[in-house]
């Protein structure tokens, strides 16, 4: 009797051992690009003063990163906010995966020294953005294809 308790449990362990990997490879999705999202509230009447001032910059540097391969594409959506809280612009940059992470911030600052200039420009640049807009908030999400 001991033994076939025995047979049994090492039957069930095996079992599962080979069907729980088939089980978890088994999603209903498959995992796509990563996406890092800037939602950004422009102050009112300010918009089209912040898009002539950030976007041929943007564009610029976002199309150079593309270039060297740091990005897969970029987008930028604007709307109308739902309070006074809430974001209306929002920038979304597509990488391949997360590994695309590693690295990133010293080449974006080359970049950056390539099409701004030293790091005391930059920060001048960014002083008066502020200006006109605030960042609210930041997300990293990967994109879920449903299979």
């Amino acid at each position: 009797m001991r033994i076939r308790n025995s047979f049994a449990v090492l039957a069930f362990a095996v079992l599962s051992a080979l069907v729980l990997p088939a089980i978890a490879q088994d999603k209903p999705y498959k995992e796509g690009s990563v996406w890092a999202l800037t939602f950004i509230k422009v102050k009112p009447g300010m918009f089209d003063v912040y898009m002539r001032d950030v976007g041929p910059l943007r564009k610029q540097i976002m199309d150079e990163a593309k270039k060297q391969g740091l990005v897969l594409s970029y987008k930028v959506f604007g709307g109308i906010s739902a309070n006074h809280a809430d974001w209306d612009v929002l920038f979304m940059d597509e990488y391949k995966n997360w590994a695309a992470f590693d690295g990133l911030t010293q080449k974006f600052e080359a970049i950056l020294a390539k099409l701004i200039g030293n790091e005391e420009k930059r920060t001048q640049l960014m002083t008066k953005r502020t200006d006109v807009r605030e960042i609210v908030g930041e997300k990293v999400m990967q994109e879920v294809i449903l299979k």
